[in-house]
Parts: C-alpha cells; sequence; structure tokens
C-alpha cells in the first residue's frame, strides 16, 4: 500500500479529514499532541473536543448558510455530523450536543477504523520530509514551535486574534422562580420543543447596573506581544461588546425580542438566555457570554443576573490566542501551501470560523488528499454550494490585506438575479446548493 497521509490536529477538522481519507481507502494517521502537551483551552484529551460553545448552530437548512452547510457535510458522509446528529440537546432552531458524549462517539468512530492510527505527541517542527502528504489541522491552538515553523517558511506575519469561552453552570443552582424556560418566538428546533433555553430577565435598573459592573470588572491582562491582537469580531468578549455602548448588549447576545416573562405577560428590559451544555440537562452555558473578566469577577458579575444569583459553575470564562493563516495567499486551490505542497491546511487555522466550517475544510482536505494519492486531483465543489463558498473564500475570494476568520453566510454566495424578490433569496440559494452538490458528488462517483 501507499505511504500513509499525515494528519496533524485530532480536533474536528483533522477528525473529519482523517475518516474521509478512511472512507476513500488510504492509511492515516492521526497526530494529536493532548495529553503529551495541553492547551490553554481543552479540559481533556479527547478527539473534537468542543473547547467553546456547544452549538453547531441554526440548523435550518432552507433559510440560514450553517443549517446548509449542515445538510451538505451529512450529504457527504460526514462523522461530525453524524456524532452530533447522534448526541442532539434541546436547542431552538440550533443543533446543540452535548459535548462530552460527542467527543467519545468521534473518538470511539477514528480507533474503531484500521485503517486509522492514533499517535499522540507533538509535532514541534515542520513535518519531516518524508513525509509526502499531510494535512496540518491544528486548529487556532497550533503549538508555537509549528506555527513558527509554518510561518517562516511562508515569509508572513503571524495573524492573531483572541477568542473567549463563556461559562457553564449548573442547572440546580437557578433560580426558576425567577427564570423561565422559552425559546426565542417559541421556535421548535432539533430535539427540542419551543422552550429549550432558560430566560433570566432584567429590568432597566438591573440592566444598567450589569452595564457598569462590567466595564468596572478586572479584566485578564495581557502580555506585552499580545497587547495589538484583534478579536474576532463574532465572538466578542461581552466587557468589550459593552465598552462600545449601553445598549450594545441589548441589541446582542441579551436581546429581548421573542421572549415573554410568563410573570408579567411582557417582553422584559433585557434577557440572559442559557443553553443545555449536556444530555443530563444538568449544565447551561450563557450564550453569547464569551468574556475576559477574572474568575473572581465572574462570580461576583455574573451573579447579578436575576435567577443567577446562587449560581455555581461547572466552568468559568477565559481567553485564548488564536492563530490563522493568510490563505488566500498562501493556499492554493487544494488547500496545499504554495511554498510546499505537500501541506495542506484544514480547519480553522485556515481562517474558517465555527465548528461546521472547520469541519467543512477539514472534509475537502481529506478527500482531494485521497484523490491526490490516487493520482487525481478532485475539484472543489461549485461556489453555489456552502462547502464552495467557503472554499473559494480561503482559497483567493477574500482580500489578502484584510482577511479575517469567517463564518459561512449567504454573503459568500454568488448573488441571484436582482429580479428574484428578497424574501425568496435565501430559499432559492439553498435549493440551487442543493442540486449543485448533487451534481458535484454524482461526478465525483463516477470519476471515482
Amino acid at each position: 500500500m501507499s505511504k500513509p497521509v499525515h494528519v496533524i490536529g485530532g480536533g474536528l477538522a483533522g477528525s473529519e479529514a482523517a475518516w474521509q481519507l478512511a472512507r476513500a481507502g488510504q492509511r492515516v494517521v492521526l497526530h494529536e499532541m493532548r495529553p503529551e502537551r495541553k492547551t490553554d483551552a481543552h479540559q481533556t484529551d479527547g478527539l473534537a473536543e468542543l473547547v467553546c460553545s456547544n452549538s453547531f448552530r441554526s440548523d435550518d437548512a432552507d433559510n440560514n448558510a450553517v443549517g446548509l452547510l449542515h445538510e451538505e457535510l451529512r450529504r457527504c458522509g460526514s462523522l461530525i455530523m453524524r456524532a452530533a446528529d447522534a448526541n442532539k440537546l434541546p436547542a431552538g432552531g440550533a443543533l446543540a450536543v452535548d459535548r462530552d458524549a460527542f467527543s467519545q462517539a468521534v473518538q470511539a468512530a477514528i480507533e474503531a477504523e484500521p485503517l486509522i492510527e492514533v499517535a499522540r505527541g507533538e509535532i514541534t517542527g515542520l513535518p519531516p520530509q518524508d513525509w509526502d502528504s499531510v494535512i496540518i489541522a491544528t486548529g487556532p491552538l497550533t503549538s508555537p514551535a509549528l506555527a513558527q515553523s509554518v510561518l517562516s517558511l511562508t515569509g508572513e506575519n503571524s495573524l492573531a486574534f483572541f477568542d473567549a469561552i463563556a461559562p457553564i453552570v449548573y442547572k440546580d443552582s437557578i433560580d426558576m422562580d425567577k427564570a423561565w424556560f422559552q425559546s426565542r418566538y417559541d421556535k421548535v428546533g432539533p430535539e427540542g420543543d419551543g422552550a429549550d433555553y432558560i430566560n433570566c430577565p432584567l429590568s432597566r435598573e438591573e440592566y444598567d447596573a450589569f452595564i457598569i459592573a462590567l466595564l468596572e470588572a478586572e479584566k485578564t491582562e495581557f502580555k506585552e506581544w499580545e497587547k495589538n491582537t484583534p478579536y474576532f469580531q463574532g465572538c466578542l468578549p461581552i466587557e468589550v461588546m459593552a465598552e462600545r455602548g449601553p445598549m450594545t448588549l441589548r441589541f446582542g447576545p441579551m436581546k429581548p425580542v421573542g421572549l415573554t416573562d410568563p410573570r408579567t405577560g411582557k417582553r422584559p428590559n433585557a434577557v440572559v438566555q442559557l443553553r443545555q451544555d449536556n444530555a443530563l440537562g444538568t449544565l447551561y452555558n450563557l450564550v453569547g457570554f464569551q468574556t475576559k473578566m477574572k474568575h473572581a469577577e465572574q462570580t461576583r458579575i455574573f451573579r447579578m443576573i436575576p435567577g443567577l444569583e446562587n449560581a455555581q459553575f461547572a466552568r468559568l470564562g477565559g481567553i485564548h490566542r488564536n492563530t490563522f493563516l493568510n490563505s488566500p495567499k498562501l493556499l492554493d486551490a487544494q488547500l496545499r501551501l504554495k511554498a510546499d505542497p505537500r501541506l495542506r491546511f484544514a480547519g480553522q487555522v485556515t481562517g474558517v470560523e465555527g465548528y461546521v466550517e472547520s469541519t467543512a475544510i477539514g472534509l475537502l482536505a481529506g478527500r482531494m488528499a485521497a484523490a491526490e494519492r490516487n493520482g487525481a486531483a478532485l475539484a472543489a465543489p461549485p461556489n453555489t454550494t456552502a462547502l464552495g463558498a467557503l472554499h473559494a473564500h480561503i482559497t483567493g475570494g477574500a482580500d489578502t490585506k484584510s482577511f479575517q476568520p469567517m463564518n459561512v453566510n449567504f454573503g459568500l454566495f454568488p448573488p441571484l438575479p436582482d429580479s428574484v424578490r428578497r424574501e425568496n433569496r435565501k430559499k432559492l440559494m439553498s435549493e440551487r446548493a442543493r442540486a449543485a452538490l448533487a451534481e458535484w458528488l454524482g461526478e465525483r462517483q463516477a470519476a471515482e
């Protein structure tokens, strides 16, 4: 048999890439540095551990680009989506998972696959030259030694941003005399019943006091070399949002629209939502409450929220530095590093943001590497699909001078004719994507 493909990084993208390679009959060595070397964010040594939210976001495949990407990944045989669907939790219109059961499911599948060998240990520089096909899927927490080696090879300055983690509380410590269950607009989603979130209401006075406390709280001090690192705009700490104006949170993660306090029959001034974080329903995370406050401050300030006065925290929020490539400049259409084509990249290190986006690039990298092993080149999916739109963005569609991590969204898709009514555009884009993906999958199967 041919040499194995080496996949560095056992997160969502690396696990998906390894799975796709094995499905195509290729041998794989999947390298994961944990537990030999830990990171600032991971809590376990499990493959595909979710270090931030437990939500894969919207599962609406007709009207949301993320939901459409879910569907496309399922149709492509994604291991990550299979594990997510098998471990769903109530979350309104979103797809949320039991994070521990999800990781265990992915690891069990990988370890049971005879074509995949899991090797524990850090890759401390560029892979050896005799590794002729490598996928680097080390994510935003790439080890410094490997990151520096890649950056030295490309001649690029490091692009980095801070990513913050939301806290998790024990459900039995939430005062349900003040909080209530409801999904926004009572929306029913996967495994849900329209009452999937715990909602904590704040009056105008309580909201104002909360904002003042956020602004005055002690924050994590950054090292000198970190101070000019920008945040990713889609994952701002709540105190950074509060600094942008007193109403910013009320129009962001604390927006009250679509919610009614059953005790008053009215919409609250502001709301903090908590989403189920495990299958037992014992843990709930504060939605959108990423933070860089010191731990003692988090405990004090979050207990100002009505219903959380006696909250017990299973995990407090945190912050870590993420690194990603200027992919539109450095990668070719096969996700290979132009400076060293034996190296492919996948996942968040390529500049996509989000669990399913990382999985998507892992899936494409795995399939492209497998096709290359078979002496062919796999064309990327059409850019009218969610998979193709993401791929096109990071391999040339974005401005290299202002490149920042991006979630999948319909703005990355080719537009529909101006004659199409605005209210129909998302659904028509989704229908167009399904047809294009079906054609792409048919062409690939015929070639095989």
